[in-house]
């Protein structure tokens, strides 16, 4: 089957405007390592191309092939009240009155942390939004979505091209952690409803 991406999404990025993010700085700064440890150990997202990047998922899709059905793991009772409220401020522009995030997660890269070029290929990304909130950040962290290098503020909400090659280096002395969720419009009709003749 063809996979045919969301007209919607962006081709290069899209800057969606700051967000108030309260005490959710300090929350995840205070998580300890040993949650890390554990939950990047189980992490769905195993790929080569994220190399040391450490994650916590919140949400993730059932299937690779498929964005419309999620779940929800183990820490998202605990962090979902701190955590909507941000989605919601940062998917406001869309204007979607049935908005769904399928995928939630944190992506913690440390000093000298690479995330190698890549595309992200699987079926069930090629129709959400692709959206970053830095939480922390340094003057060494380059986000790089061909053909452009990026680099983006704490607390503003950016949606990235996921399907062309992009790549992210931390050069800098401090972790870099990014609030990285998807986006989509349950009422819009996919290629997956209505393919492309």
């Amino acid at each position: 089957m063809t996979m045919y991406a969301n007209p919607r999404k962006t081709r290069s990025v899209k800057f969606l405007g700051p967000v108030e993010l309260g005490t959710l700085v300090d929350d995840v700064l205070a998580i300890p390592e040993e949650i890390w440890d554990i939950e990047n150990a189980g992490k769905p997202n195993q790929f080569a191309a994220l190399d040391q990047t450490k994650h916590i998922i919140f949400r993730f899709v059932n299937h690779l092939d498929d964005w419309r059905e999620s779940h929800n793991r183990s820490l998202w009772s605990d962090w979902q009240d701190r955590l909507l409220p941000i989605l919601q401020q940062a998917t406001k522009p869309y204007g979607y009155s049935n908005g769904s995030f399928p995928r939630i997660m944190l992506a913690r890269m440390a000093p000298g942390g690479v995330i190698h070029p890549h595309r992200d290929a699987m079926p069930s990304a090629k129709w959400p939004h692709k959206i970053h909130v830095p939480l922390t950040t340094n003057d060494g962290v380059r986000f790089f979505v061909d053909p452009q290098t990026y680099q983006f503020k704490v607390g503003e909400a950016v949606e990235v091209n996921n399907l062309d090659v992009h790549a992210v280096v931390n050069e800098g002395k401090t972790h870099r952690i990014h609030l990285i969720f998807e986006y989509f419009d349950r009422d819009q009709p996919s290629w997956l409803d209505n393919p492309p003749a």
